[in-house]
């Protein structure tokens, strides 16, 4: 360092507290680094409280020992390996007052800003957010997916260019007035051998809290572990499949690249490839033939009614039901006592409810092909932006005559931002779009096939245009917290109520073109909602009544809805019910998954007295009815429970198994 840096003037007071700073420096930012990172994460995820939205809680001593511990190391280890790497860069000005300030400035700066960028991400758009979700939610359109969060973006921005400017005006200050301090000892120099020991305790460490479920769980909010785990998995994987010895669940087959968790069950060759359940018995159920509509064709008016929740129908707000037009449909048709939904999100559910399959491929035979082939004009008249998911792809929407969504009424959407809400329109305009595109009778001579989907439920459960029914102050935004649960719930009850007047707009309008005695009305949704009764708010959290069980109503009376409906089961219902001669579907449980159906968190089946049967992939466990979690390699062979787990694990390898010959046969139809 240049002696003109040092002066022998700098009183010994202001030295020693350099020092002082100068060896906290490190141990100092890794604490207050882990402590911004535990409190966020608490924050989000209750991970030592438990609460709402977290089913896995750091709640016994051990648990939290083996997280501290693990975390500290992780974090210390990287920390200190950053501390070394900025020490180099500053040469000749290392261990003066502007190297300490870069590397506790800089660093926290980057840690901390990259945690509040990505808790302010999860706020809106949960762990399961991916790039193409956000492209989609933009309509397939990648400026779009930028305005998705351009308003969170645009403050983080803004944050980051105010610290720059507080970092240039300090280290104006610091070379200008410090000059005088003599370097402080460099006293964070481990020696060789516990350096070593550290890097090689880590992974280990890491390893054995993997296989402690709350443990792993807390560990992997956090964004030290990632930046151990990513390389140790890359490194650790060694047939290349994508799981490894840091995974979970953990490649028990190392070095097969054909066996791991989650691979595709191949039938009958004699090879349990996922672990679970033996090898699959897959037997391919009969395709949906092209049907044929007899006698009188009735128009068919399918709505979808997002987030509704079976309970919705007919629940009651002083003394009064808050669904009267969809009460008298009930009474004089007929409804299904038990109608779940397959998955909590709404792209794969409307696929499902299209064309009768858990995951068809783009092209598959559905309502739409099944309508136009009996001489009917479909039209789609959707509140939401029919793209997102590929929903419009995968059933043929636009093969019809009409369509309208909130794409095409994209100047009318309910939100500036999809940040603030989602890319839907309110109900009424896709009525007054009803209207103007068929509102002459004359139209009418040939059969109808139409869906309506209605938004109003879609969280925040309150737009623009929403009428005031049930809720005349209903909760805003930034209210929403399970302190306000009941005002939240009001506020859901009023959209349910607001769908409710959507409908009987829609039989008024109906009854005016004279169509409506000639028209069988279905009712449906995509999933439930919990409204912080269950220990959520939302969807796809868990498989629950308060999440999947769904209203299915037909104005028709006596069609047979005997046992669980599932949504891929309703396709043939409503053929049927149109006049089709067609078999229904026999009951059996309805099959259900969390996540994707190639990577589900858990898998699980309902039966029609709403019993479940669970299989957390996770956690390796089953659980039937309200009895225990149980481990499944502790299962007693020819158990019931054993026999239970297998039916299931079956079952969702011969629906993974029948999606992938699916997409093939349509490949080879190109």
């Amino acid at each position: 360092m240049p002696t003109e840096l040092v002066s022998q003037s700098t009183p010994k007071s202001v030295q020693t507290v350099f020092g002082l700073c100068a060896r906290l420096a490190l141990p100092g930012t890794v604490l207050v680094a882990l402590l911004a990172e535990l409190a966020l994460a608490e924050r989000k995820f209750a991970i030592f409280g438990g609460g709402f939205g977290q089913s896995q809680t750091l709640d016994t001593a051990g648990e939290i020992a083996a997280f501290l511990i693990v975390l500290l190391v992780c974090q210390a280890a990287i920390f200190y390996g950053a501390f070394r790497l900025v020490r180099r860069l500053h040469g000749a000005r290392a261990d003066t007052p502007l190297f300490y300030f870069n590397f506790v400035f800089l660093g926290l700066l980057v840690w901390v800003g990259a945690l509040v960028a990505k808790y302010q991400a999860l706020a809106y758009f949960s762990d399961a957010m991916s790039f193409q979700i956000v492209r989609n939610l933009g309509g397939g359109s990648l400026l779009d997916a930028l305005l998705f969060s351009m308003s969170e973006a645009g403050l983080i921005l803004l944050s980051a260019g105010g610290a720059l400017l507080v970092y240039l005006l300090a280290c104006r200050l610091l070379v200008r007035r410090w000059r005088g301090l003599a370097p402080a000892p460099d006293r964070t120099r481990l020696p060789p051998r516990l350096f070593v020991l550290l890097l090689l305790t880590a992974p280990l460490l890491l390893f054995a809290a993997n296989r402690i479920d709350d443990t792993r769980s807390a560990l992997a909010r956090f964004n030290a572990i990632f930046l151990w785990s990513a390389p140790l998995g890359q490194i650790t994987d060694f047939d290349r499949d994508g799981w490894s010895l840091f995974s979970h669940p953990i490649d028990l087959q190392p070095f097969d690249p054909a066996r791991h968790p989650y691979a595709l069950d191949i039938p009958g060759n004699g090879i349990d490839e996922d672990g679970f359940g033996g090898d699959l018995a897959f037997r391919e159920p009969p395709e949906i033939a092209t049907p044929v509509i007899d006698g009188a064709r009735p128009h068919v008016i399918l709505i979808v009614l997002e987030s509704a929740r079976a309970d919705a129908i007919g629940h009651r707000i002083d003394g009064r039901s808050i669904t009267p037009v969809i009460d008298g449909l009930v009474a004089r048709g007929s409804s299904a006592p038990a109608a779940y939904s397959h998955v909590g999100f709404t792209t794969f559910s409307l696929k499902s409810l299209f064309t009768g399959r858990l995951d068809p491929a783009p092209g598959a035979p559905s309502l739409v092909d099944d309508f136009l082939a009996n001489g009917y004009e479909v039209g789609i008249f959707s509140a939401q932006a029919e793209d997102f998911g590929d929903i419009a792809t995968v059933t043929g929407m636009r093969r019809g005559r009409y369509f309208v969504d909130a794409n095409t009424q994209r100047e009318e959407r309910a939100f500036s931002f999809a940040a603030e809400g989602s890319l839907y329109i309110d109900g009424r305009i896709v009525l007054r779009e009803f209207r103007e595109q068929l509102g002459d009778p004359a139209q009418w001579d040939t059969p109808h096939f139409l869906y309506f989907n209605f938004q109003s439920a879609h969280f925040p459960y309150f737009a623009p245009g929403t009428d005031r029914i049930v809720e005349d102050d209903p909760i805003p935004r930034g209210e929403i917290s399970a302190a306000n649960r009941d005002w939240l719930q009001r506020t859901y009850w009023n959209a349910i109520a607001y769908n409710d007047r959507l409908v009987g707009e829609l039989v008024a309008e109906l009854q005016r073109l004279g169509v409506y005695e000639n028209s069988l009305i279905v009712i449906t949704a995509d999933h439930g909602e919990s409204l912080f009764d269950d220990g959520f708010l939302g969807h796809g959290h868990m498989l629950s009544a308060e999440q999947t069980q769904i209203p299915f109503i037909l104005s028709a009376p006596g069609v047979a809805l005997d046992g669980p409906v599932g949504l891929a089961d309703m396709r043939p219902i409503v053929l049927r019910a149109a006049g089709a001669d067609i078999v229904p579907p026999s009951p059996q449980p309805v099959f259900q998954y969390l996540g994707t159906l190639d990577r589900p968190g858990k898998i699980g089946t309902v039966d029609a007295a709403g019993r479940w049967t669970v299989f957390d992939l996770n956690r390796e466990a089953v659980r039937t009815g309200d009895g225990p979690w149980r481990r499944y390699g502790e299962l007693t062979d020819g158990s019931a429970e054993r026999r239970a787990a297998e039916r299931l694990i079956d079952r969702w390898a011969s629906e993974r198994w029948l999606g992938l010959l699916q997409r093939r046969e349509q490949r080879a139809g190109r």
